[in-house]
């Protein structure tokens, strides 16, 4: 059992190591400076507490908050920073070029091999293979080449997928500690892919609908996208800490927060982390710079909705527990 909980844990963070990597060469190749191999220098806290975990834990990760995929998150977020940002310079320069009528350099810039079938990502792969006595070098080559010719922003949007992915798998994988049961890793691991959903939806709607002259919109939705990211070490929203009283004899109070932590903490996450910053975000981008589509007016009354209803969730919640409380002190005492 040690075993697979040593084996489960380094896969998991090697498979960390490796996206971040990968997202690291993009950065490379993209703004053609080899100074950017520095951004590996976020890996070394995650190997640091891989180390440590094993060595003190067996493994196993915490009750309450995940290191491992918060600094998973460290390592990779500031490539996909850049990316972003490096690919709305380029549709900026872009739309410029169309305004010059320079369809030559359009031509140019637009020279990439989309992965929007099978088709295309079968001619993507044999365009690139290799023929002949295949070594680990040429292999390399031609898997260097296949991921060159991809269009930006389809790598960029394959980047957020094999993140959030990998986020879902790899809380999966790592050996649960703490006395967090299999019911309660199950319903967070589902949590997190309706999460995930919601902000990979986000991210590729509304960069969509950046124009030319909104580029302060690109670091308002990367800030929102990064707070958003970072509720996923956290566990509060499942793991109950209300202690069993079962055995216990006679009343005891129990203030709100104790005995609805988890639903406190879903209201918080939803209002402050996730639908709360997103709906700004979206009324933002409608009434201030002036976007406005149907896709976008659904998500924003859908986010609205998440809202308005945690907040009717609180105010239930809120005066359940008032009307307990004044029943609990009704009783005569014996």
């Amino acid at each position: 059992m040690w075993m697979f909980q040593f084996i489960s844990a380094i896969t998991t963070r090697a498979l960390f190591i490796l996206v971040s990597l990968l997202g690291i060469w993009r950065v490379t190749w993209v703004k053609q400076g080899h100074f950017y191999w520095l951004l590996a220098v976020f890996f070394l806290p995650l190997v640091i507490e891989m180390i440590i975990t094993l060595k003190r834990r067996k493994g196993q990760d915490y009750k309450w908050f995940s290191p491992a995929i918060f600094l998973f998150l460290i390592s990779i977020i500031p490539s996909i920073w850049i990316l972003e940002l490096h690919h709305q310079h380029e549709k900026l320069n872009i739309s410029q070029v169309l305004q010059t009528q320079n369809y030559f350099v359009l031509m140019l810039s637009q020279h990439c091999k989309k992965l929007d079938s099978w088709q295309n990502l079968h001619m993507l792969i044999s365009d690139n293979g290799t023929s002949g006595n295949v070594t680990s070098q040429s292999y390399l080559k031609s898997l260097n080449d296949i991921l060159k010719t991809v269009c930006p922003n389809d790598w960029i949007l394959a980047l957020h997928q094999s993140v959030l992915i990998l986020v879902i798998v790899g809380k999966w994988l790592l050996p649960s500690g703490g006395g967090v049961t299999r019911d309660e890793l199950s319903q967070l691991l589902l949590i997190f892919v309706g999460t995930a959903a919601d902000i990979l939806e986000f991210t590729s709607e509304t960069l969509s609908d950046v124009k030319d002259n909104s580029q302060p919109l690109v670091y308002i939705i990367l800030a929102v996208w990064t707070w958003s990211m970072l509720q996923f070490p956290l566990h509060l929203a499942v793991v109950n800490s209300e202690p069993d009283t079962g055995g216990e004899e006679g009343p005891r109070e129990v203030s709100l927060l104790a005995k609805h932590s988890t639903d406190m903490w879903s209201i918080v996450g939803a209002l402050f982390i996730q639908d709360g910053p997103f709906l700004v975000v979206r009324l933002t981008v409608m009434t201030y710079f002036g976007i406005f589509h149907q896709m976008l007016v659904f998500f924003t009354i859908k986010n609205f909705l998440v809202v308005t209803l945690n907040l009717y969730r609180l105010i239930v919640l809120c005066m359940d527990w008032r009307n307990r409380a004044r029943r609990g002190s009704a009783i005569p005492s014996i």
